[in-house]
């Protein structure tokens, strides 16, 4: 330390906040204590301090910095005088603790400014706090180097303290690993697509072992390429040099055998260093049992790798006399039968310890493999089968009675959909974490103008995100396929030239494309093969090839980069930016190949792409593939994606966005072609860009769900993870949530249909039954005029003529309407339920429904019955049949009355109509007569009157188009549990 005033004045800080602990104090109390033994004549004066933040001291504003954003973002801590995290009074309570004056706090202010970002959301039960601040503090070996390493990476203080949050929010969760009893804890932690869930999960593992859990197993993808990337990491940023090579000497190449990333991995040097083998440090070491090379197969040193010595033989492992000496152990496993089988069989043969062993496991894509997809209705009674992943974990469980289970999603839809009350599956009964949104990341919203309150005509390349980054393929734009290649030349071009003016050329080492057209590796092969024959006709080294990257430069990406990064350096013309088009072109066309097909399902094929991130100096590559490219693999310096397989499942859709991540210095040319027009089972076509937004609110109102739930209420829990109501959404029909397979346990809890028909068919046939509901009809009945109204419906696709019928009509408020719908039976308990969720918020909670317009129509056919339903105007009775193998009758409105009716719907909502406001609803109305013949209807029929046994009342219901909530969501669903499989509803509280 330098003897200069900012020298000296750092020391005496650096020492007064760190005996200050995890909280504020009198500072100038402790500032002063620091000082006495080396700088008794300081100067501590608040002057000095505040002219070195105001003259731009780095190293005192980067020390305060720490300390100040570690308070700002503490949850709830004692001294925080209830102030919220992150907020203006959270730093005030801070100063007033310190006892500083207002100059200083100014300049604290403008050199720290307060990080107002969103926490992270929490559902949870109730637990008992052990991993208190003083706790976390004194065992922080681990914790401290990865908080080293990432400042070292360039994270900001606000992310690091984030994450400190984050990952405390889950530790703290978990079961105290020194407690006398075993109790296993399940928690979900829900981030974003590639966002930096593996950081998160670090910080975990690294405070848990800290914390005293002593072996971490790590669940790392399906293919060991996913396994050796998470292994990687760990590796790197957790585990560190000195533990991979236990006392091996790194000039000595015989002690390096078996010892890997020395000497075949440029990073070898930013690998965390403890400073010596952490046992000899005051810590404990960790033992990895798999390596990057080396998934498990078996226990290397066989039973004894697992043995923990005692100091206290006569104690548990888990007293703290034991805990807090034994090494920990960390597998990074793949989800794969073979290797787990082998853990679960090798674990079996150790006796005695497991018992005793607190373990963590980190089950990474957690919605992939690990949900038992196999069909409860296929199960022997009284008996769970269970898929082969799911069975195993659930094996690993029963044999570590002290782990603890966390899975890592972005896609949590099937995990939500687990049954809670399966105490051997794997739903999340503790707890619930969602991340927040990074900053610097690029999701789904900046690719989408999620309800921008500029008109579409007045979107330009600086206020629109779909403007900026979105080209759609439609049948009238050709498949655009040569441009989007274009785009990758171009935008690699981009690279290198700022690389070349001054942007850290870091974030250029990759820079890559994903073409995805499909699952099936023929279409890859094609696909392939189109894009090698486009390249190499390409002409970007012609005068044509110029030509036409020049004039999109111009038209694209001059403009967008104008507006979206006006700060990073740009060529003035195409011919400036000419030399690095033909640098790009030769990363792209090494080695005579531009593109890399991946769709293999071996270790052994991917092992042969040589498309290894980490160990390859540059991938400049275009990638074509499917599945294999849409879940836990990370597509480094992705820039330009061209998008149009289809898919059913909103969670396959969005892990197959891989253009979502990370992209430091070239957001700007990030480029989505994505098909607008494409081809959907036999006659219809989706637009696919629409489909990601629909995911988006999917997504996030998910995660509104989870917040607005998350708050405590004198100091517990609202609702616990089992009791959250329905939380998963729909907004597109034809676009599930998770795969069918992944769903048997959804319950379907309400649809939405604004301005779109809703006929149920389920009606009850008992005759008891019919007859009650029947008879609860009977406000609305009355409420029909006895004069019939004219409908017509003009000319169309289905017709040249004008077709007319007539109908007995009649108006009844909303509330009349929910009153007879809620009294309905039907012939499977609870089938209306998510329709009636829907129809009961149309009193003004959701939107305002003011009243219903009834429509009864009058057959023409000669065969027409007609009677009076419980003293009504004589109503026209409707023979329909039951369908084979059903217990249901088919459609019951007509076309030509559904049709009318749609047309009133849509011109009530245009302001066209003079018989319906844009707040009134229209009913079809039938009395309904189950037969196969005209002589089944009069026979319910007896002196004019319908007997009501004989008659089921049914109807087509249209809500106005105006009965929706902003979200526009559909569908919710919800997990059953098995626990109240025989009761009506489900308990929330």
């Amino acid at each position: 330390m330098t003897n200069t005033p900012s020298g000296v004045l750092l020391d005496i800080h650096t020492s007064a906040l760190a005996g200050m602990g995890s909280m504020p104090r009198h500072f100038e109390r402790w500032a002063a204590l620091a000082a006495d033994d080396h700088h008794p004549d300081a100067d501590l004066g608040e002057e000095l301090f505040r002219s070195l933040l105001v003259g731009g001291d780095d190293a005192l504003t980067a020390l305060w910095s720490r300390h100040l954003t570690a308070w700002d973002f503490a949850e709830e801590p004692q001294w925080g005088a209830g102030s919220q995290a992150r907020t203006d009074e959270r730093r005030t309570v801070a100063y007033e603790r310190l006892r500083f004056g207002a100059e200083l706090r100014k300049a604290l202010d403008e050199a720290v400014p307060v990080a107002k970002v969103p926490g992270a959301t929490v559902i949870t039960r109730g637990f008992t706090p052990w991993y208190t601040a003083e706790r976390a503090a004194a065992r922080s070996f681990y914790w401290t180097a990865y908080e080293q390493k990432l400042r070292d990476k360039g994270w900001s203080e606000a992310a690091v303290a984030g994450l400190d949050q984050a990952s405390r929010a889950v530790v703290e969760r978990l079961t105290d690993p020194e407690q006398p009893s075993a109790r296993q804890a399940k928690g979900l932690v829900v981030g974003y697509v590639q966002s930096g869930k593996t950081a998160n999960f670090t910080g975990v593992a690294a405070k848990a072992i800290d914390a005293g859990y002593r072996l971490v197993i790590v669940l790392g993808g399906t293919l060991n390429l996913l396994r050796a990337q998470t292994q990687r990491r760990l590796d790197m940023e957790l585990i560190g040099q000195e533990n991979i090579l236990r006392g091996a000497d790194v000039t000595d190449l015989d002690s390096l055998v078996g010892v890997d990333y020395v000497g075949d991995d440029e990073d070898w040097p930013k690998f965390v260093r403890h400073g010596g083998r952490p046992s000899t440090l005051g810590a404990f070491d960790i033992e990895r049992l798999t390596t990057r090379d080396k998934d498990y197969k078996g226990l290397a040193q066989g039973i004894r790798a697992l043995e923990f010595e005692k100091r206290v033989p006569t104690r548990p492992l888990h007293d703290p006399a034991n805990l807090h000496h034994a090494a920990a152990r960390v597998l990074v496993v793949k989800k794969n039968k073979n290797v787990l089988t082998n853990l679960v069989k090798d674990l079996k043969q150790v006796h005695g310890i497991l018992g005793e062993l607190p373990t963590l496991i980190i089950d990474d894509e957690s919605d992939q493999a690990s949900v038992n997809t196999s069909d409860p209705k296929k199960w022997e009674r009284g008996r769970t089968e269970r898929t082969a992943i799911n069975g195993l974990i659930s094996k690993l469980l029963g044999l570590l009675p002290r782990a603890q289970y966390v899975g890592y999603t972005a896609t949590p839809f099937a995990n939500v959909f687990i049954d809670p009350g399966d105490d051997m599956d794997l739903f999340p009964s503790d707890f619930l974490i969602s991340l927040p949104r990074p900053a610097g990341y690029m999701g789904v919203q900046d690719f989408h103008d999620l309800n921008s309150p500029i008109p579409v005509k007045e979107r330009t390349y600086a206020n629109s995100q779909e403007k900026a980054h979105v080209r759609g393929i439609y049948d009238s734009t050709g498949d655009r396929l040569q441009e989007a290649m274009d785009a990758f030349v171009l935008s690699g071009a981009l690279k290198l030239y700022r690389a070349d003016h001054g942007v850290a050329e870091a974030a250029f080492r990759h820079h890559t494309m994903l073409a995805h057209e499909s699952v099936r590796q023929d279409d890859h092969a094609d696909l392939a093969l189109r894009i090698n024959s486009i390249w190499h006709q390409a002409g970007y080294s012609s005068a044509v090839g110029h030509a036409r990257l020049a004039a999109l430069w111009e038209a694209d990406f001059a403009p967008v980069s104008a507006a979206q990064a006006s700060t990073l350096p740009a060529p003035s013309s195409y011919d400036e930016l000419r030399p690095y088009v033909h640098s790009a072109r030769q990363r792209i066309g090494s080695g005579g190949q531009p593109v890399i097909v991946v769709n293999g399902d071996t270790d052994r094929y991917f092992a042969q792409l040589d498309l290894d991130f980490d160990r390859t100096p540059n991938v400049w590559k275009i990638l074509v593939g499917g599945t294999k490219l849409s879940r836990g693999f990370t597509v480094e310096g992705l820039t330009v994606t061209y998008y149009r397989r289809t898919t059913q499942q909103g969670d396959t859709l969005m892990q197959m966005g891989r253009w979502f991540g990370f992209r430091p210095g070239y957001r700007d040319l990030v480029r989505l072609y994505i098909g607008r027009e494409e081809p959907f089972g036999r006659d219809k076509y989706v637009d696919l860009y629409e489909a990601y937004e629909a995911v988006c609110r999917d997504e996030e109102t998910f995660r509104e769900q989870l917040a607005r739930y998350s708050e405590m209420v004198d100091g517990q829990p609202q609702v616990t993870p089992v009791q959250i109501p329905p939380l998963v959404a729909q907004h597109l029909p034809w676009l599930k949530p998770s795969a069918r397979n992944k769903m048997f346990n959804a319950e379907l809890v309400e649809i939405r249909s604004p301005g779109r028909p809703i006929e149920p068919a389920s009606y009850p046939l008992n005759s008891t039954i019919a007859k009650r509901n029947t008879e609860r009809w009977r406000p609305l009945v009355q409420a029909l005029d006895t004069t019939p109204v004219s409908f017509s419906n003009p000319p169309d696709n289905s017709s040249t003529l004008t077709r007319t019928f007539t109908a007995l009509t009649g108006t009844v408020t909303h509330g009349e309407l929910i009153s007879v719908l809620s009294q309905l039976e039907w012939e499977r308990p609870r089938y209306f339920d998510p329709h009636l969720t829907y129809l009961r918020q149309l009193d003004g909670s959701l939107a305002q429904v003011d009243d219903w317009l009834l429509i009864s129509p009058r057959l023409a056919s000669d065969n027409r019955v007609d009677a009076s339903v419980l003293g009504s105007a004589p109503l026209s009775l409707v023979r329909r049949s039951i369908q084979d193998g059903k217990s249901s009758f088919g459609r019951i409105a007509s076309v030509e009355h559904r049709t009318a009716a749609q047309r009133l719907i849509n011109e009530g909502a245009a302001g066209t109509d003079t018989k319906i406001g844009p707040r009134t609803g229209v009913m079809l109305v039938y009395p309904v007569v189950e037969g196969n013949s005209p002589d089944s209807v009069r026979a319910a029929v007896r002196n004019g009157a319908a007997d009501p046994s004989k008659i089921v009342m049914a109807f087509t219901l249209i809500p106005p188009r105006s009965a929706t909530s902003t979200d526009r969501r559909l569908v919710r669903f919800r997990a059953k549990d098995s626990r109240h499989s025989n009761e009506v509803t489900i308990p929330t509280t």
